[in-house]
């Protein structure tokens, strides 16, 4: 197969499995905590590289910012061999008992965006594979961490949440919202692949503290170095699927 027009890299350049970040930044911490790391392309927010952890051969490609550029990725990498998906990030908790630093493991995320209606309608859960959630889950459990296990939502329009936004969502139990897991979820599902998203909190839209607000404020011990705990879950779960 021809080199895909986006992240640039064709058939064998990637391995079966791939963590996608959306910040392209988060690709070479990803890469930190790895071996025999290898740039294969970079090309507008996608930046794609090969690594190794603990011996499991891994794929690590940014996403951009929202569903749309989540969905070029997950395309072009299944494409040329990707067969899993595992999405790393961040997420803005919408329930009080959520703290900044914990981490929360999507069990599906409402379609509160456009991208993965254009691929079926609404009605269509948007969930993960199992075992790469199970997975997720013990290795955080694992590392000691509080995690969250439930249902988040996917956004489209990151500053148009309301105070009746945010409490319709709180009401209805989602833990938390971020802007790409539900069109993962959903063309992994429909291409019968696997994928599972892990975030950690870096805000709490109920308590107010949204990211970027939380500067000088008095936060728990484990909203440190949070992204870096994440990332290192993720890889462990990588070396069990």
């Amino acid at each position: 197969m021809a080199k895909q027009p986006h992240i640039l890299a064709e058939e064998g350049d990637v391995t079966d499995i791939a963590l996608i970040p959306g910040d392209p930044g988060r690709v070479d911490r990803i890469a930190g905590h790895c071996e025999n790391v290898e740039t294969v392309a970079e090309n507008r927010e996608y930046k794609l590289v090969n690594a190794e952890f603990e011996g499991r051969e891994l794929t690590i490609c940014s996403t951009g910012i929202g569903c749309p550029s989540a969905a070029i990725a997950v395309e072009e990498l299944s494409r040329i061999g990707c067969e899993t998906f595992i999405r790393v990030g961040t997420t803005g908790a919408l329930q009080s008992d959520i703290e900044i630093g914990d981490m929360v493991v999507a069990t599906g995320a409402a379609k509160n965006e456009g991208t993965s209606k254009r691929y079926e309608s609404v009605e269509f859960p948007a969930v993960p594979d199992y075992d790469v959630l199970t997975n997720l889950v013990d290795a955080a459990e694992a590392n000691g961490e509080d995690v969250h296990v439930g249902p988040i939502a996917s956004d489209d329009a990151y500053y148009a949440e309301t105070d009746e936004y945010v409490k319709a969502w709180e009401d209805g139990g989602i833990l938390s919202v971020e802007m790409e897991a539900a069109t993962v979820f959903t063309l992994a599902r429909r291409k019968g692949l696997r994928a599972g998203a892990i975030c950690t909190v870096d805000g709490n839209l109920v308590e107010g503290t949204q990211k970027g607000e939380t500067e000088g404020e008095e936060l728990p011990e484990k909203a440190k170095d949070n992204v870096e705990r994440a990332i290192g879950i993720a890889l462990t779960a990588t070396t069990e699927l």
